[in-house]
């Protein structure tokens, strides 16, 4: 950011307020908005987000802030009748960063600006009282060694530790005058060593120089990796708040704490928090010392608790909302030091959202936007026991949350076997792929040593609700000799419990207690709101969740490819199937099927091969239609390579192999190998499949239409009410369309006359490679809706293969900051979002009525749910376990915008 000559870079207290924290910083913000509610707030002033950012990207300070600071500070100095160092009653100063999102702990602070050998003799004479002069300085030193200095911290907290050693005292407040002025000795040696200079004595100095480390501290690893975790742009920059000191490590009388208005635990209403005697605002945080309870304050100062009850009460009711609240007593006087309005778990979000509907101070669009989809997907999912004694044996990468326990197998045939004996297994592989399907679906959770949030592991698992764990590279899966080692060497075999937690990556050795999640229960109709704790937390989800429905425009559909995922998704309060996937159909018993169809050498065994599988893919779609029955089901058409349907290649090879040795070959395994070097293709996902599939194989996607239109006619002659959607893959050309089209439109006429029934299925596509978004206006001439691919769009945009990416690269991208999450975990608005939206209106430009949807795995995304909102999508589809969090969304979405939603933490 260059500087502008006329830019002002501090405030005072008393200018700005709390719709300035994109300038001021949340902290300096909220402590104008206090000074402007006329509560005890200490004097002082803000340096400004810009100055941070002209300091970033230049090196150096705005030319104009070091006058602008002493034009601030002799103000401040003439309201306390005293000056920055001066050896006499000195002004200390605290200095103190403060970002537009909170941070806290990420960034730095200094306190007690302005001590030094002369002034903490005046300081002693001042408040008439040596020790606690003492006790200042060396907190002075210790802080402004380790942050503006660089000085290792340990190297004072030994020091220290040494002196309480030396008195034979086990906390730092039994350390007298005598003992600190040693220790300050101490430090003042340890800070000439290590930093290669003397501590300086200079206010002004120590002013500059903490400010700046306040600067830096912006872009320390901690702060970056606390950023990125919580999506918080890293061009923001930090403020600078320098505020007049006020102690409460002056004695008995004097004191520190923090105070919530609510709970943020449960959020409920009540005295919440900690108060520290005789302490600076550090002891609290570090732990130093017990805190005793905020109501143990009413015994040991009546009249400062009643104050703050009053302020509590003031601030809540101004903010509307949780408040965070940090204060010092000095000899009996109260100070605010911050307020922000605090972080609380899931439940206690959706308790306070609508307590404070209750109580007027907000409406029900204000509780929509008060929570998130993030905070509902906790609420959702199983957990473990967090008070349940653990034994960790690894950690990878939180795939898809909730906690699940059994016993460890390693193969899918296994994993079926076990479970249909009663066990309840966790499938562990190295990776998955289609053929551990029955496996994972036999399985609590899943748990794999590579791939990432969007492997097929991570994928399948989300779609199914299942709990998964992938990329856990520390533990060694070996499945020829059924056992998992961990990196210390701790042996898991085939049949020991394990644990895995979806949530945090955790995978543990036996079984961790679970604890079921009622908001499942109320999702499924199986628990109503009532009167206890659970009962009132459903309650609450109960009546945002209506109010979401009510306002969204946004329909939600489910990503399903059975009847009983499509049943569990309409109790989700899914409004149809966005995708329904029939490669899952060709799995477990029918893969000999499609294996005949593959090999098939003439006409005649590949219409046999077909005729076989048509009475089942009918089956299916009956019992979809039923389960479905009055809403849209998408059934997308044959889409990945054949190769799938084949056995592995190189455990086929070594089959023939020792069939050949044994001189007793077997014809079909010989016949099986030549067709998979045949269908073998060095980049299978850009190769033969989608509609190419169609159009090269006779009579694949007619036998998949028939099959649906005489499905959707046995539902209707039921008196049911059957809504197929037909949806051609992998269509990069209108050419493509309109041949397969064609052939649909026949065999639909054609089941019509037989079964004299008038079926009204529609024909679409989905557009997943960029050349079908740019031409979306002439695919629409074929299309009666597109379906936003945006996994395979995401790829073919990026150049992306994201079965291999993220194990390999995605960590270095994302933490060198060029992603701030993944492109597969929320959509790229500049790059894949560009071609949506250039499609969408194209083809509305060619079909008015165009109805438009997304079925990728951007459909449960809460950000992503923002922007197909605002790009005019009439439908997302997700998994059905993510149906509620997408319906929620979709509710923020039409209430506060896309902008506006993503911007809520």
């Amino acid at each position: 950011m260059s500087e502008n000559k006329d830019q002002k870079f501090v405030y005072d207290f008393t200018e700005g307020n709390r719709d300035l924290k994109d300038l001021l910083g949340g902290k300096g913000a909220n402590l104008a908005e206090m000074t402007n509610l006329g509560l005890p707030v200490p004097p002082g002033f803000t340096i400004t987000t810009d100055a941070c950012k002209v300091y970033l990207d230049s090196g150096e300070a705005p030319a104009a802030l070091r006058d602008e600071v002493t034009a601030h500070l002799q103000a401040l100095e003439a309201k306390m009748g005293k000056k920055l160092g001066q050896s006499d009653d000195p002004l200390l100063v605290s200095v103190r960063s403060g970002a537009k999102f909170s941070m806290p702990g990420m960034m730095d602070t200094v306190l007690n600006i302005g001590m030094s050998d002369e002034s903490v003799q005046g300081l002693a004479k001042q408040a008439d009282n040596e020790r606690f002069a003492w006790d200042s300085y060396r907190r002075l030193i210790q802080m402004f060694g380790k942050t503006v200095l660089g000085v290792e911290g340990e190297l004072f907290e030994e020091a220290l530790e040494e002196a309480k050693a030396a008195k034979k005292v086990a906390v730092d407040t039994d350390l007298d005058a005598a003992d600190l002025k040693k220790l300050v000795k101490a430090f003042k040696k340890i800070v000439a060593k290590e930093a290669g200079r003397e501590f300086p004595q200079d206010a002004r100095e120590q002013l500059d120089l903490a400010v700046e480390a306040v600067f830096n501290s912006w872009n320390t690893d901690r702060a970056k990796l606390y950023r990125r975790q919580e999506r918080i742009p890293g061009d923001l920059g930090t403020a600078v708040n320098v505020c007049s000191m006020v102690f409460g490590n002056l004695g008995p009388d004097s004191g520190t704490g923090v105070a919530f208005t609510r709970d943020p635990a449960s959020g409920h209403q009540g005295v919440y928090g900690d108060y520290l005697q005789n302490a600076q605002g550090e002891d609290v945080v570090a732990g130093i010392r017990n805190t005793v309870p905020l109501s143990d304050l009413e015994q040991l100062d009546k009249k400062s608790y009643d104050q703050l009850m009053q302020i509590m009460e003031t601030l809540e009711t101004h903010y509307k909302d949780l408040c965070d609240i940090e204060f010092t007593i000095e000899r009996g006087q109260l100070w605010m030091l911050q307020t922000r309005v605090g972080k609380r778990t899931a439940g206690a979000a959706f308790r306070i959202a609508t307590q404070l509907v209750d109580q007027g101070l907000i409406d029900e669009a204000e509780a929509l936007r008060r929570v998130n989809g993030a905070q509902l997907a906790q609420l959702m999912f199983p957990r473990f026991d967090e008070d349940a004694k653990t034994e960790l044996l690894g950690r990878g990468i939180a795939a898809s949350p909730g906690a699940a326990v059994g016993k460890a197998v390693f193969d899918s045939y296994t994993a079926v076997k076990w479970s249909r004996s009663g066990e309840k297994v966790i499938l562990i592989r190295r990776e998955t792929n289609p053929d551990d399907l029955d496996g994972m679906i036999a399985s609590e959770g899943i748990l794999t040593s590579r791939g990432g949030k969007t492997s097929h592991a991570a994928v399948v698992a989300r779609g199914m609700g299942k709990t998964c764990v992938c990329g856990a590279e520390e533990l060694d899966v070996d499945t020829k000799r059924r056992r998992l080692t961990t990196s210390s060497g701790q042996v898991i075999e085939e049949g020991d419990v394990v644990s895995i937690d979806g949530s945090t990556g955790k995978v543990y050795r036996g079984e961790v207690p679970v604890v079921p999640s009622p908001v499942v229960e109320y999702f499924e109709g199986r628990m109503h709101a009532g009167a206890d704790e659970a009962d009132e937390l459903i309650g609450a989800v109960h009546r945002i969740m209506s109010y979401a429905d009510g306002v969204r425009r946004l329909r939600v559909r489910a990503n399903a490819d059975n009847a009983e995922d499509a049943l569990r998704a309409r109790r989700f309060g899914a409004q149809g199937i966005g995708l329904c996937r029939t490669e899952h159909m060709f799995l477990g018993e029918r893969r000999e099927m499609v294996e005949r169809l593959i090999l098939a050498d003439t006409d005649s065994e590949r219409e046999k091969a077909l005729s076989a599988l048509l009475p089942l893919q009918k089956k299916d779609f009956v019992e979809l239609f039923e389960a479905m029955d009055g809403l849209p089901v998408t059934v997308r058409l044959l889409d990945p390579p054949l190769h799938e349907f084949l056995p592995d290649i190189t455990e086929l090879s070594v089959r023939v192999a020792l069939a050949e040795a044994r001189k007793d070959p077997n014809e079909n395994d010989l016949r099986l190998l030549q067709a998979v070097h045949k269908l073998h293709e060095q980049n299978p996902m850009l190769g033969l499949r989608g509609v190419r599939l169609g159009l090269v194989i006779p009579g694949l996607f007619a036998m998949q239409v028939r099959a649906i239109a005489e499905a959707a006619a046995i539902r209707k002659d039921a008196k049911g009410d059957p809504r197929a959607e037909i949806m051609i893959p992998l269509v990069g050309t209108v050419q493509e369309l309109e041949i397969v089209r064609e052939e649909a439109d026949r065999i639909i006429a054609e089941v019509e006359a037989a079964t004299g029934t008038s079926l009204k299925l529609t024909i679409g596509t989905m557009i997943e490679l960029p050349r079908a978004a740019l031409t979306a206006d002439q695919i629409a001439e074929a299309a009666q809706f597109f379906s936003f691919g945006t996994n395979d769009l995401t790829q073919t945009v990026w150049g992306f293969s994201r079965d291999d990416v993220e194990a390999s690269f995605f960590t270095a991208y994302l933490e060198k900051g060029i992603f701030g999450v993944s492109p597969f975990e929320t959509i790229d608005k500049d790059g894949v979002g560009s071609l949506v939206r250039h499609a969408a209106k194209l083809g509305r430009a060619t079909r008015p009525d165009l109805k438009l949807g997304v079925c990728g795995e951007h459909g449960g995304d809460p950000e992503s749910v923002h922007f197909f909102h605002e790009v005019g999508l009439d439908y997302v589809s997700c998994s059905p376990f993510r149906i509620p969090v997408a319906r929620l969304e979709a509710g923020r979405a039409a209430a506060v915008g896309a902008d506006k939603g993503s911007d809520s933490r």
